[in-house]
């Protein structure tokens, strides 16, 4: 009796492992970060393969701030299971430079034929030489971001990137500074179906390229921090993108209520707008932006608008009921 009641625990005991444990850890294992899977591989044989045989573990690289990042992608690159990979994030990573992107392409090209998403915010010894590496290795990229790369990066690279993303649907330049016009308008001549376009504390552009935002009918978030010659006539054109939801116009100096109200009257899903630090705006925009954004606004920040004299918290909500954020800005 006791021995067969043993047989029966030992029956279910094996059951469990081989049927519960590696249900239950698919999906614990899919909430944890990259990091700590990486570390479950260790705990044992069965947990390794267990983990191993879910391939939709391994669609994400994840090398946030690491040092000796250049050696590690090429090594996680040349495992079987990240020959899918889907995104690649090195945002502040240390150590990897256009020589590591050149090794990628020769050794682990296959790797990155799937590659939909690359963070090289802050990679500042990635340069033009590398984003041609990138454009040639990675053919179905849609969101691309190479935040603060202030030496490297010219006009050539959003050439590259205008030439091979057509598609691309995100694409952040914040703090790239050498950029000029001439390659910002490569960019919207050719990447329309780009949804979010980040030009936070670019002041070098001008008019002439803002006003082709224009051609980005699928635009909804759109970051202009430090435009200084954005000017009232650019943002009529940047009206013009109907789907827009979130728009950042702080520090946009040049900006008055002509703009903003041609603004309001084209953008009426915007659910963020900041206006911090314009002077040239008064509460005239504000009533105008109310009778067309007033059911969408959410976030509103109107802080350092001295022309703006009704900026206490309720009189914004008298005018904008479902405002719930009214600083972006410190």
């Amino acid at each position: 009796m006791n021995q067969k009641m043993e047989e029966e625990r030992a029956k279910e005991e094996e059951t469990w492992s081989r049927e519960t444990v590696p249900k239950v850890m698919r999906i614990v294992s899919s909430r944890l970060p990259q990091r700590d899977l990486i570390s479950l591989l260790l705990v044992s044989p069965s947990l390794h393969r267990t983990l191993l045989s879910y391939s939709s573990l391994w669609l994400v690289i994840d090398l946030r701030e690491m040092n000796n990042a250049g050696n590690r992608l090429i090594a996680a690159l040349s495992m079987p299971r990240y020959q899918n990979v889907k995104q690649i994030n090195l945002e502040f990573a240390q150590d990897i430079e256009d020589r590591h992107l050149d090794l990628l392409k020769t050794k682990c090209l296959g790797s990155l034929q799937n590659l939909e998403s690359l963070n090289l915010n802050g990679c500042q010894k990635i340069s033009d030489k590398g984003i041609e590496i990138i454009t040639s290795a990675c053919p179905k990229l849609k969101v691309f971001s190479i935040y603060w790369n202030v030496r490297n990066i010219s006009d050539k690279s959003l050439q590259l990137v205008a030439d091979n993303y057509q598609e691309i649907e995100s694409l952040n330049l914040t703090r790239c500074v050498k950029l000029t016009d001439g390659g910002l308008q490569k960019i919207l001549l050719k990447c329309s179906s780009l949804k979010s376009l980040n030009l936070y504390a670019l002041s070098s552009f001008t008019d002439e390229a803002y006003n082709k935002i224009s051609l980005l009918s699928h635009l909804r978030f759109l970051d202009l921090c430090g435009a200084q010659n954005l000017s009232d006539e650019g943002l009529a054109c940047i009206a013009k993108c109907k789907n827009l939801v979130s728009l950042n116009l702080t520090w946009c100096v040049r900006i008055t209520d002509v703009g903003v109200i041609v603004l309001a009257q084209g953008c009426t899903s915007l659910e963020f707008l900041s206006l911090f630090g314009i002077v040239g705006v008064t509460d005239k925009c504000l009533e105008v932006l109310s009778s067309f954004c007033s059911k969408m606004l959410t976030t509103l920040d109107v802080n350092g608008c001295v022309g703006i004299k009704k900026r206490r918290r309720d009189e914004l909500l008298q005018l904008f009921p479902y405002l719930r954020c009214f600083k972006v800005h410190s």
